[in-house]
């Protein structure tokens, strides 16, 4: 029997003689870059830009002795981050080969990170605690499944505080929360807020009210046609003329405010779309079991919707997740400011290659995680 993976080459590939050529020809390219970008990798580059300033990339200016802060927030972020894909992905059981290549993975990472050994501790820490989060979301998924959503909610609370204090921790101002941190934190804050105001507008816009239709309207239309960095200076810049005087908000919520409603406006519109595909049949057999409106679109409607739109709605996630590289324009030192601030550094003058190459792998590797879990999470509620 004939091998599917040949029968799938010799179809895509290698069906005609033109279309072979052209395989030969691209493979050829393809070995061509790659072989001048690991020589260039290997024996040219200047990896030191990195090393030395790695703490930079992911902390910026944060204070030294409050790292054990940071350390936490990234364990109460990995340990729900592991919960909640045992508990969507529990019936996928990891194979061998899958737990053994996170474990070497987690093994290197230990071993060529550039980190003291307070640091490789919690990093191994934080590793048996994604084992330990996966197996619980696995084990105990009916138990936790109604509290998850909750539990999420409530760890963003205490996530600022550790990382902003007061209450009885250290103040540490908004200007040294710098690097990969701020670009989290500017990201999650901003996706959590703009989904459901982009559900509400969705809504709105749908709505037979001719007040609330116009407004969610013109408001998705408005924000549409603006660029997101005229939207980021004006509520740098003029959102403080609407608050009182003795009202000052910090860069840092005026850039989150400028990002929510940004993304709001696209995120109404994705959720439109999957409102548009639900049968008009489904409003009418739900009205005709005696419920309102409110609980036709809550339990009827808006889930099937959503479902439909995953795809879109995780793009719209990962393109607001890479805007946040937009805020260095305002002022904020993000994971591309503190690039842009490493590169002034004079014994690092002109190694852009390492510093955007860096950059580019990590805006990588998280944009590249939401893809893969939104697919997962596609295939695990078509089943």
């Amino acid at each position: 029997m004939t091998n599917p993976k040949l029968l799938w080459l010799r179809k895509n590939l290698f069906s005609t003689w033109y279309n072979s050529l052209l395989t030969v020809v691209c493979l050829i390219m393809l070995f061509w870059v790659v072989r001048g970008v690991l020589i260039w990798a290997i024996t040219q580059a200047q990896w030191a830009v990195v090393q030395v300033n790695l703490r930079l990339f992911l902390v910026g200016r944060f204070p030294q002795t409050l790292y054990w802060r940071v350390w936490i927030v990234l364990a109460i972020a990995s340990t729900l981050s592991a919960i909640t894909l045992g508990l969507f992905f529990g019936k996928q059981q990891l194979t061998k080969w899958k737990i053994a290549l996170v474990a070497f993975i987690a093994a290197l990472l230990l071993i060529i990170l550039p980190l003291d050994l307070i640091s490789r501790l919690w990093l191994l820490l934080i590793a048996s605690l994604l084992f330990a989060g996966y197996w619980f979301g696995v084990k105990f998924a009916q138990l936790i499944s109604p509290w998850l959503s909750l539990v999420w909610l409530l760890s963003f609370p205490l996530i600022l505080w550790l990382i902003g204090g007061g209450f009885g921790l250290q103040s540490v101002s908004t200007n040294l929360w710098n690097g990969l941190l701020l670009t989290l934190l500017m990201a999650a804050i901003s996706i959590v807020l703009s989904f459901p105001l982009g559900v509400l507008l969705a809504l709105g816009r749908t709505n037979n009210l001719p007040v609330i239709r116009w407004f969610s309207i013109l408001y998705i239309e408005i924000i549409r046609g603006v660029p997101l960095i005229g939207i980021l200076f004006l509520a740098q810049v003029m959102l403080p003329l609407f608050l009182p005087t003795d009202l000052r908000l910090d860069r840092v919520v005026r850039a989150i405010a400028g990002l929510v409603m940004f993304s709001a406006a696209y995120m109404a519109e994705n959720v439109r779309g999957g409102l548009q595909a639900i049968p008009r049949g489904q409003f009418e057999a739900a009205k005709a079991l005696g419920l309102n409106t409110p609980l036709v679109v809550l339990f009827i409607v808006l889930p099937q919707a959503l479902r439909a739109v995953i795809p879109a709605i995780v793009g719209q996630f990962i393109g607001l997740f890479k805007d946040t590289s937009l805020l260095s324009l305002v002022g904020l030192v993000e994971l591309t400011g503190i690039a842009r601030s490493i590169l002034a550094q004079p014994q690092f003058i002109g190694r852009y290659a390492e510093v955007y190459l860096f950059v580019g792998l990590i805006y990588w590797v998280f944009c590249y995680s939401m893809s893969l879990a939104s697919r997962r999470l596609e295939r695990q509620l078509s089943q």
